[in-house]
């Protein structure tokens, strides 16, 4: 027996969307090519999921499997005629007086008439959607990176600069072929974006945490602080405290339609690592005007 495209993706008919999307994205990364080099048979799973996925992750698709199984993906295929091809058979089952049965060569001859000779207008391929998993940076600045498709063809995707996680892509001509000459549809990829470690993204902000010392704090000191194009050097101002936030403008994600957005650096002022002399503590303490316990929020529990 075939196996059903709900058992590829190892859930129930009844799955919902979001269990459908789950199944195959956890799937998908296993048996991906780039995890699985030169295995072929992680690729040929690959190829299954995505072509499981191509039908049961379009809502109309996924009605027509539900009602016709695997016919519903032949090239001519029409639902109607689908249907009036079913009906046919059933009043010819039951026909009074029905003189003889209808041959094999007639029956199929009857099938291709509904569902390919009276099909003659072209008609365009349906699209294809896959997710593309990125690097923060190459998001942020844009880049090209490679996708396999289904069908094992390698495809390079262009990434605008500033797409953000979930942002989507769209690729003329990937899609499925089209039928009786009509073009093909397009390649339609969901940017799954990847944490960076350094920067955080906040619509088209970025915010780092930048360490300083107990020492360029009291006294200020011009700093190096991490953009996404590389270091710059700014000034901390004397006195300044930790959580102290800083503005280095249009230093965040631009995007061609959109204003530049800004980097945020919050200070973070950092304690020697070694043992200090307790005459350098003694003489740090007595800086202080207000003691630092009675500025700081009461704990609760």
């Amino acid at each position: 027996m075939e196996e059903s495209l709900y058992d590829v993706l190892g859930v129930a008919k009844t799955a919902t969307e979001k269990e459908l999307k789950k199944a195959y994205r956890t799937l998908a990364r296993k048996h991906h090519p780039d995890v699985n080099p030169g295995d072929a048979g992680a690729e040929e799973r690959f190829k299954t999921l995505s072509s499981a996925w191509d039908v049961l992750g379009d809502p109309e698709k996924r009605k027509l499997y539900d009602e016709f199984g695997a016919d519903a993906s032949r090239a001519g295929f029409d639902p109607e005629q689908a249907r009036a091809h079913t009906r046919w058979q059933e009043q010819s089952r039951w026909r009074p007086g029905q003189q003889r049965a209808r041959s094999a060569d007639e029956n199929e001859q009857m099938y291709e008439s509904l569902f390919g000779r009276r099909n003659r207008a072209p008609r365009r391929g349906r699209d294809i959607q896959a997710d593309l998993v990125t690097d923060f940076r190459t998001a942020a600045l844009g880049g090209v990176r490679s996708l396999l498709l289904g069908s094992g063809e390698p495809v390079d995707v262009r990434i605008p600069p500033g797409v953000a996680d979930g942002g989507s892509i769209r690729i003329h001509g990937k899609g499925q072929p089209g039928q009786l000459g009509g073009p093909p549809g397009d390649l339609l990829i969901t940017l799954r974006v990847e944490a960076d470690p350094q920067f955080r993204r906040d619509g088209l902000d970025l915010h780092v945490d930048l360490p300083v010392t107990i020492v360029e704090a009291i006294r200020g000191a011009k700093v190096e602080v991490p953009t996404l194009e590389g270091r710059i050097v700014m000034t901390v101002s004397p006195h300044a405290q930790s959580g102290q936030v800083l503005r280095i403008r249009d230093r965040g994600i631009h995007r061609k339609d959109k204003a530049p957005g800004h980097l945020y650096a919050h200070l973070v002022v950092v304690a020697p690592d070694g043992d200090v002399d307790d005459d350098v503590l003694e003489k740090l303490a007595a800086a202080y005007t207000t003691p630092v316990r009675d500025s700081a929020p009461e704990a609760t529990s």
